[in-house]
């Protein structure tokens, strides 16, 4: 007599086997059901410790299927080498958060972060870069402060299209500051560093200097400072190129820009985002 399988389950619903992946220190997965997505730390005893970003730690079982690894289903396992079970420091990108070997960049957000100035958006992008490009968080320039209201209409910022601005010099009762409340809304979030241009974010050291000149009231701030310092005033432009290639990484940045710009892209990728 034949004998038939006592599973009646069609091919094509029972589940696909996924690849094993060594838990191997530095690699980045995502645990699908909390969305914590960082860098292998350890592995011992049947489970793996996760590092994100921002340095924060989360502790999971070694379970089947349980991590997704570039957007694929995997079943993480101990490493065969002892150093699975030691740490060892993920590399780092130029913000300071962990690097992500091999990643694709992230379908872009509907959000947006925008900054005051090409400038602005070029010292964002050589810092943060690699880490929006994984967000799929997309940076770009305002003309000026004044443009913001009608940016943000049109923008119409929602719950999956969250919008961040980060302004220059953004002091109380300033224009800036009024026209800031003005916009500002659960799903739109200005906030300003207190430099009078983003040239004074980046530190004096950075820059073989001992301290950025003051300029009067009146002059035009770039110009000020090139001629304070004996630099060429006639073309700030490649004077700006000459500073941004001193910026190796997140060090060379004062705290005050650094914790404005760490602040946007959590509003802008954090619950209620796209």
């Amino acid at each position: 007599m034949r004998q038939y399988s006592a599973d009646l389950t069609p091919p094509w619903k029972k589940p696909q086997p996924v690849p094993e992946v060594p838990a191997d220190p530095g690699l980045v997965v995502e645990e699908p059901g909390t969305g914590f997505c960082g860098a292998v730390i350890r592995c011992e005893a049947g489970t793996v410790t996760l590092e994100d970003r921002f340095g924060k730690h989360r502790v999971f079982p070694l379970e089947p299927r349980g991590f997704l690894l570039e957007g694929r289903v995997v079943t993480l396992v101990r490493p065969s080498s002892p150093s699975g079970r030691a740490r060892s420091a993920p590399s780092r990108t130029a913000s300071g958060s962990v690097a992500v070997p091999g990643a694709r960049a992230r379908v872009a957000r509907a959000g947006r972060i925008y900054v005051e100035g090409r400038h602005d958006a070029e010292l964002v992008e050589k810092v943060w870069g690699d880490d929006l490009r994984i967000e799929g968080v997309v940076v770009e320039y305002l003309g000026g402060v004044d443009d913001l209201p009608s940016i943000v209409a049109d923008f119409a910022p929602g719950p999956d299209a969250r919008l961040g601005v980060l302004v220059d010099h953004l002091v109380p009762g300033s224009k800036e500051w009024r026209i800031a409340e003005a916009v500002t809304s659960e799903h739109a979030l200005v906030v300003g560093h207190p430099y009078i241009d983003i040239w004074e974010a980046v530190k004096p050291s950075s820059v073989g200097i001992g301290g950025w000149p003051r300029v009067p009231r009146g002059q035009d701030w770039k110009t000020g400072v090139c001629r304070a310092l004996g630099w060429p005033s006639e073309n700030t432009g490649a004077v700006w190129q000459a500073i941004l290639a001193r910026v190796g990484s997140y060090k060379d940045l004062e705290p005050e820009l650094l914790g404005r710009v760490e602040e946007l892209i959590d509003f802008v990728t954090g619950s209620g985002g796209a």
